[in-house]
């Protein structure tokens, strides 16, 4: 036989079978503390045990010895089935059970059987009748088996395989993300499986011989292969099973569980709607392939986002059209099972667009205001009192001019600050027509500034086809909004012009109001139809700080602008989820193109 080519095989394979544990034992003991690890290490020791002693057990001849022997290869056989067991429950997210009183009773049958086994020549549980029966050229025994001994075997089995029962149900519940692991652990259990029950019941040709320690060589391969290639504690099925628990597939907010190594484990419908992409995309993918934190997750520079506190950060996204960009404060937190040890982390992102805008519009509120009418103030006190004092003085009408220019500009600002108190208010969406309100905007403006030249242009404007469809023109929105947007960047063009234009031969206050509409790419993308408002001056443009200002997001004492014109255009557009460009035109003035988007009725 080609066996006999091996001396003493049986003790070979065991004894392979044995340091095979300890190997995978060492390999994984960097991984202490995650679920199931501290278990596994206990499966090693449990198999290490019962193929090294019987291993060398094969390679002994004293009957005391090799009774020993065989009650230490016992000692594994009774507590794999139970190491492996807790290893099952915690690595698949049920470490509440591994402390509850059942399976505290099938560690008391462990106990207890252990003590059989140090007494069994008290008792014969375990065996009677024990005896050398050589086979192979090794040290094999045969001995009647007493009820314990079955029992045990029975019982290990059944808590194999449930053991196996919960990893199969972890591969069928969670798909792909766990499906190596889990199949090559629980494969790894049945060739050591089958050949312990067919050893207890004398099943073969020498039935003295067990091969069970043998089998645990291909066990070690596929438990070896889970560890490394299948990275089998970096993402582990807990992690999943914790999330369930939240319920997050029925908040509003969008929630996304990540493992311990960052990587996408699951996210809820709304997650998947803020990342734009399906759960079946990014799962086992590192969140920041999606999206741009302001924080790193579980960091390691003071622990920012570890959970304890939970770190909570702005993001800006853009939430498609009709939305426009949304402000979500992210919050991290660590992701526990039952026993309280970490295995992940929930990272949710709570919409707080509304209550960003209003922090804003509020904080410029108070400091535009404050600042404007504060000097304004001054500027009519201090010419009334010049007045007071010298009523016959050349000056005078420059005086008063400057009086009436100054109490104007209160009255604007007044004007505008009603207009921020209106956009703070929800109002509700309705079914506006953008160029009848356009037009009225621009027919406003030449009727309070007759000396001004406003022309009006584009699809809808001069000259347009009065059979096209009213409804192309049509969209819901906040018509107050709206409004807002196109009346204050009409007259920041007119207010702000110095009379040195370069369109009217006088040099006169020139605006240009051109309506269109850009049609969406019909290629699947989602990419809405979008009507484009352009409103052109040829006056002294825009002073950079203002412009910067108003993207910043902040007055500053030093950095202010002038007034709310611009910042009414952008509360305005943020309300409707329109986009504002402001660019220099040639040869002279200022282009704001206002990008509206177009939603239809529902």
């Amino acid at each position: 036989m080609a066996l006999d080519l091996v001396p003493a095989w049986p003790a070979v394979g065991s004894l392979a079978g044995g340091a095979g544990a300890i190997g995978l034992a060492l390999a994984i003991r960097e991984h202490r503390g995650r679920p199931g690890v501290d278990w596994f290490l206990g499966v090693f020791a449990a198999q290490a045990t019962w193929c090294l002693s019987y291993g060398v057990g094969l390679l002994v001849t004293d009957p005391t010895l090799r009774t020993a022997l065989e009650a230490t290869t016992w000692l594994g056989i009774v507590w794999t089935g139970i190491a492996f067991l807790g290893f099952a429950l915690e690595y698949t997210g049920r470490s509440d059970v591994v402390r509850s009183r059942l399976f505290a009773a099938v560690v008391g049958f462990g106990l207890l059987s252990t003590a059989l086994l140090a007494t069994n020549p008290l008792h014969g549980a375990f065996w009677t009748e024990f005896g050398m029966d050589p086979a192979f050229g090794v040290s094999t025994v045969s001995y009647a088996f007493g009820l314990w001994a079955y029992l045990v075997v029975a019982v290990e089995t059944v808590l194999v395989a449930s053991a196996v029962f919960l990893l199969v149900d972890t591969l069928l519940s969670y798909g792909p993300l766990y499906r190596r692991e889990s199949a090559a652990v629980a494969l790894s259990s049945l060739p050591p499986g089958f050949a312990l029950v067919a050893w207890t019941l004398e099943l073969g040709p020498v039935p003295q011989l067990q091969l069970a320690p043998l089998m645990f060589v291909p066990h070690m391969l596929l438990d070896a292969y889970a560890f490394d290639r299948a990275e089998m504690f970096d993402r582990n099925p807990t992690t999943s099973r914790a999330a369930e628990r939240t319920a997050i597939d029925d908040l509003a907010d969008p929630i996304v569980a990540l493992a311990l190594d960052r990587r996408v484990v699951r996210l809820n419908p709304a997650a998947e709607t803020l990342l734009g992409v399906d759960a079946e995309t990014a799962r086992d993918r590192p969140l920041d392939a999606f999206l741009d934190l302001p924080v790193e997750v579980g960091g390691s520079n003071g622990e920012r986002g570890d959970g304890e506190g939970g770190a909570r950060e702005t993001v800006e996204v853009d939430a498609g059209a009709g939305a426009g960009r949304r402000t979500y404060a992210v919050s991290t937190s660590s992701l526990t099972d039952p026993s309280g040890t970490r295995v992940g982390y929930t990272v949710v992102f709570s919409d707080v667009t509304e209550r960003e805008r209003r922090r804003q519009q509020l904080e410029v509120l108070n400091r535009v205001l404050r600042h404007n009418l504060r000097n304004d103030a001054g500027v009519v006190r201090g010419y009334g009192e010049l007045l007071a004092d010298r009523l016959e003085d050349p000056e005078l009408a420059r005086m008063a001019d400057a009086i009436e220019r100054r109490a104007g500009a209160l009255a604007a600002l007044g004007e505008k600050a009603g207009t921020v108190e209106r956009l703070l208010a929800d109002a509700e969406t309705s079914a506006v027509a953008v160029d009848e309100l356009v037009g009225n905007v621009v027919a406003d403006a030449r009727d309070r500034d007759p000396d001004a030249t406003v022309e009006l242009g584009g699809e809808r404007g001069a000259g347009a086809d009065e059979g096209e469809s009213a409804r192309d023109w049509t969209t819901r929105v906040r018509a107050d909004a709206l409004r807002a947007v196109v009346e204050n960047t009409v007259e920041n063009a007119l207010v702000h012009h110095d009379g040195e234009g370069v369109e009217r031969d006088d040099g006169g206050a020139w605006v240009r109001v051109t309506l269109g509409r850009e049609r969406g790419e019909d290629d699947g993308s989602g990419e809405a139809d979008r009507f484009v408002l352009t409103v052109d001056d040829d006056g002294p443009g825009i002073p950079d700080h203002e412009i910067e200002t108003v993207e910043s997001g902040r007055e500053t004492a030093l950095e202010h602008g002038s007034g709310l014109g611009l910042w009414v255009v952008a509360w305005g557009a943020a309300a409707i989820g329109a986009d504002v460009d402001y660019a220099e035109r040639e040869p002279r003035g200022t282009t704001v193109a206002v990008s509206i988007p177009v939603v239809d009725e529902e």
